[in-house]
């Protein structure tokens, strides 16, 4: 058990001076995640909206659909993703392959069913006597949205975090389509599984002790959020 407790030290001390690049590899991942919790909200929400207030033709298909990614493993995604941006696939004319932005894209479609389905949740779970007193009192069809938009607000935010707690530990498809490259692509999760696989237990612990705590602040700000939306 002597590396692991040299292991603690090391991390302790690299947390502390910052070498190894530890903060960079933690300013990528976070610029990741955000970037593509952002994308994700940008569809993912208007999309949730739509599911729970509007009936059309296929929506139980949709829905099914999108309950089924949620489940969806991420190195799949990695591997769509991949075939799509590789020299081979059809956009492999952009040179995405082992950026942060291929990165960016594999995260977007691995958060983007979670906000649309916890959001459709939400909207779903606003009473319809709302929307029905908004349009007696003659609200426009955007008041009567900004008002159940309005009361669903804190279940939003709990589909954002939850994407985001989702997205800032994924590492198959950071792996794939990044290629853990020092510096530009390596993130918290990919440089856990290869210091780890080098024995460098220092970085590893370092790493993860971060990744835990970010992990664990969202989640402790998704269940505030839920109390609230309860």
């Amino acid at each position: 058990m002597d590396y692991l407790y040299s292991g603690f030290q090391e991390a302790v001390r690299l947390l502390v001076t910052g070498e190894s690049g530890v903060y960079t590899i933690v300013g990528v991942s976070v610029f990741v995640a955000v970037s593509a919790i952002l994308l994700a909200s940008v569809m993912g929400l208007p999309a949730g909206y739509l599911l729970a207030t509007h009936r059309f033709r296929g929506q139980r298909l949709v829905t099914t659909v999108l309950n089924t990614m949620l489940a969806m493993p991420t190195v799949v995604i990695g591997l769509f993703v991949y075939s799509l941006i590789s020299r081979r696939g059809p956009l492999g004319f952009m040179e995405l392959l082992y950026t942060p932005q291929a990165m960016i894209i594999g995260e977007t479609l691995l958060a983007l069913p979670i906000v649309a389905a916890f959001t459709l949740s939400a909207f779903r779970a606003v009473d319809s006597r709302i929307t029905e007193t908004a349009l007696t009192l003659g609200a426009t069809t955007a008041q009567t949205a900004r008002t159940v938009i309005s009361e669903a607000r804190f279940g939003i935010m709990a589909a954002v975090v939850a994407a985001f707690g989702r997205v800032i530990a994924e590492v198959g498809a950071a792996m794939m389509l990044g290629g853990n490259i020092k510096g530009s692509t390596r993130t918290m999760t990919t440089a856990i599984a290869l210091e780890s696989n080098k024995g460098e237990f220092g970085l590893a612990i370092a790493l993860g002790i971060i990744l835990l705590l970010t992990a664990f602040g969202a989640n402790i700000l998704f269940h505030w959020l839920q109390g609230f939306d309860d």
